[in-house]
């Protein structure tokens, strides 16, 4: 069994011209002719070159793998009974769903909360990210959730200036931080301010802390979608020079003048902006640590990517060491942005299996005595069913579900709806709801109530539209949990949980389905 697709995606704009006969390991066609114009990935990189390594359109998409991994959350079903309940009164009339507390309160003094247990890891300098920022950073303000300032956003600006190599004024990030902060209701959630190596040369966190007055940065070594650094297309060439000279790895080199003459002709369209990797050292760890709290941070986050499991020990070990607040592990074949097509479909540990790894690792510290800090799992999670799959597989250790893919889409709805309800151009699939705001955005109503009418008709709809799949996942999770008999989030445990094969059961440690409750079985049978 073949659990990849190979030389044809919609991600690469990609296909085969024999879609029915493909040869399993390579995606060839079974009979490649000679007279193909090259509608495959082969035959596009034929002529585009390098361009082809990347996911396209850019700018106006995310990604994510399409491989069909060996075991997923999917193998994993949600136990419930018919006794009892955790966290409220064993009374039917008590123990309704809408009684579920979803309410999480993590940090090193318990300072931080959030109404539901979501975290966006990292939303960066992408054209996606930068153009739904405002239905991003509202949309979880007003939800009372996290929201992750990614990499290179000032670097990225045009309108940042610096001294001495060091960032002293900007606007995008300053707006970022502000849509968010403005919009915060009764101190509940938290905007994040994320540094990869460039962005700690530039002395972004510094900057975001002592002029912005951010409290939460976050320390990054990677993501589920590639091992490399972050990079996007530049299709400007006063811009590619520009990151060139801030110290970005720019390619083709935008100064050479071969280059230059090149891109004016027409020859490629687009540069390419990569970050560097880091290299991680317990002492540059523990170091950095240091300089972010003199630098006055409240709290400090790191977030890892889909290692191998010696990366994994050592994100744990330091986050107790040094005390980290929250410690994000993403699994592979996530992405939001521009990571290589190839690389996100075939690179990194999978999110069942890194997840159950983090979770062994986080129970032999805990074991021991040592500090466990707040965990945070990612890895392509959309819906409630796959939350409560993930809290309860690492629990007691994991207080929140990081999902980027999902909740950006949700907020590049709303935007569209609001501009065809503008437009008088609604589809009829939406139509059959009203012609309104208030008509189709179900969540309308009570939004209105809670802030009035003059600042919700500001509201841009794409903060309605994520504020509304939010709402929808806190529901789908308190009807989950109340049949598990949990009524908050921290009673939940492992034995929420059955896997549905031994694969699987094998890869988590949670029981197979055959082999649940068998002791309690005998003694109520005898």
């Amino acid at each position: 069994m073949s659990f990849s697709k190979v030389n044809r995606s919609a991600a690469t704009l990609t296909k085969n011209r024999t879609e029915d006969s493909i040869h399993p390991g390579s995606g060839m066609c079974t009979t490649c002719v000679d007279g193909c114009i090259g509608m495959c990935e082969i035959g596009k990189s034929a002529y585009r070159g390098h361009e082809v390594i990347y996911p396209q359109p850019f700018g106006v998409i995310t990604t994510a793998s399409e491989k069909d991994y060996p075991v997923d959350y999917s193998h994993l079903n949600i136990i419930g009974g018919v006794v009892g309940a955790q966290g409220i009164e064993a009374d039917s009339d008590k123990a309704v769903f809408p009684a579920v507390d979803l309410e999480v309160r993590f940090g090193h003094d318990n300072g931080l909360k959030f109404r539901l247990p979501i975290m966006i890891p990292g939303i960066g300098s992408t054209n996606i990210a930068k153009n739904n920022w405002e239905g991003l950073a509202i949309g979880t303000a007003l939800a009372g959730t996290g929201l992750t300032i990614g990499e290179n956003v000032v670097g990225m600006d045009p309108e940042s200036t610096f001294k001495n190599g060091k960032v002293v004024n900007t606007v995008d990030l300053k707006r970022r931080v502000k849509l968010f902060t403005d919009n915060q209701i009764d101190g509940y959630g938290a905007i994040v301010v994320q540094a990869n190596v460039e962005d700690t040369r530039l002395g972004i966190q510094e900057y975001a802390i002592n002029t912005l007055g951010a409290e939460v940065v976050e320390l990054k070594w990677g993501q589920g979608a590639k091992n490399i650094g972050g990079e996007v297309k530049i299709r400007d060439l006063k811009k590619a020079q520009m990151l060139y000279d801030r110290g970005y790895v720019v390619l083709p080199n935008p100064t050479d003048p071969t280059v230059i003459e090149a891109f004016k002709r027409g020859a490629f369209k687009e540069f390419e902006r990569h970050s560097r990797v880091g290299m991680v050292t317990e002492e540059g760890f523990a170091k950095r640590v240091e300089e972010l709290r003199k630098a006055g941070a409240k709290y400090i986050f790191l977030k890892t990517g889909a290692y191998r499991p010696e990366a994994l020990a050592m994100a744990i070990s330091f986050a107790s060491k040094y005390k980290i607040d929250l410690l994000t592990v993403d699994g592979a074949g996530g992405g939001t942005g521009m990571s290589p097509w190839r690389m996100m479909n075939e690179w990194g540990i999978p999110p069942v299996e890194l997840h159950s790894l983090l979770f062994q690792y986080a129970k032999r510290l805990d074991d021991k005595g040592e500090h466990v800090p707040a965990i945070a799992v990612a890895g392509g999670f959309t819906f409630e069913d796959q939350m409560f799959k993930a809290l309860a597989m690492g629990a007691p250790y994991v207080k929140l579900i990081g999902m980027a893919r999902s909740p950006i889409a949700a907020a590049m709805v709303g935007k569209t709806i609001g501009k065809a309800i503008r437009d008088y151009a609604l589809p009829v699939y939406v139509e059959r709801f009203g012609n309104s705001i208030d008509e189709v955005f179900v969540t309308a109503a009570h939004l209105r109530k809670e802030m009035g009418d003059k600042e919700f008709d500001s509201l841009p709809t794409g903060a309605i539209g994520l504020y509304t799949y939010y709402e929808r996942l806190g529901q789908g999770l308190r009807q989950l949990m109340a049949g598990s008999r949990k009524f908050a989030l921290k009673y939940m445990t492992r034995d929420d949980l059955t896997c549905l094969t031994r694969e699987s059961a094998d890869i988590t440690g949670i029981p197979y389905v055959m082999d649940l409750d068998k002791k309690k079985v005998d003694e109520i049978l005898g």
